[in-house]
């Protein structure tokens, strides 16, 4: 009972920030700068995997949330809005980076593996095997469109269709592209893990 206050409390009191924020007061913005800022900070990094990168990134963010505040309308938890603003703007970047990218919305004919598994199961196999350091490596490799369903669902722990709300795509594409992220995922940890001779480089 005293939780689901709790949680009743701070909805109002974000609302009130947010609310305060759209008319211009300054220090609601700043209050909701202080309470947004780490997870901006962190979605930022582990899309990016560089932390001058993602200091930039989150300050870009804020700047969007400055700029784009008024047009929140509370359609969805403001939480989804701040993320699906921060994905955009890291997104947009690691297009200009000319990075590979991967479409939300076109069905990938590419891979050698159909896609059968089911998808909510958790891939607890890949994430306990290995270390935070290579696990990071191999997240950094893959093409930014499945980078970002992957973190939002394994890191941020979101549901598709929170994810979907977020990137812009339907419920089906969070899916299917999380479970071609893993199975990429998959592919480069092995191909970290392998001796060079192995490899043949």
């Amino acid at each position: 009972m005293a939780l689901s206050q709790s949680r009743a409390s701070k909805a109002a009191s974000d609302a009130e920030l947010i609310a305060r924020a759209q008319r211009g007061d300054e220090e609601a913005f700043a209050a909701l700068f202080e309470v947004h800022k780490r997870r901006v900070y962190s979605l930022c990094l582990r899309m990016t995997g560089d932390t001058a990168e993602a200091e930039d990134l989150a300050q870009e963010a804020f700047l969007q949330l400055f700029r784009k505040i008024a047009t929140f309308r509370g359609e969805s938890a403001f939480s989804t809005w701040l993320h699906r603003l921060v994905v955009n703007v890291v997104l947009m970047h690691l297009r200009k980076k000319g990075l590979q990218q991967v479409s939300l919305d076109e069905p990938d004919a590419s891979q050698d593996e159909p896609v059968k598994r089911e998808y909510g199961d958790d891939d607890k196999r890949l994430l306990h095997s290995i270390d935070r350091i290579t696990l990071s490596r191999a997240i950094e490799g893959l093409p930014p469109g499945y980078r970002a369903v992957l973190v939002l669902h394994d890191v941020e722990g979101y549901e598709h269709n929170e994810i979907a709300q977020i990137l812009s795509c339907s419920v089906g594409n969070s899916k299917s592209q999380l479970h071609k992220a893993r199975l990429k995922l998959r592919e480069l940890l092995r191909s970290q893990r392998l001796p060079a001779s192995i490899r043949g480089t």
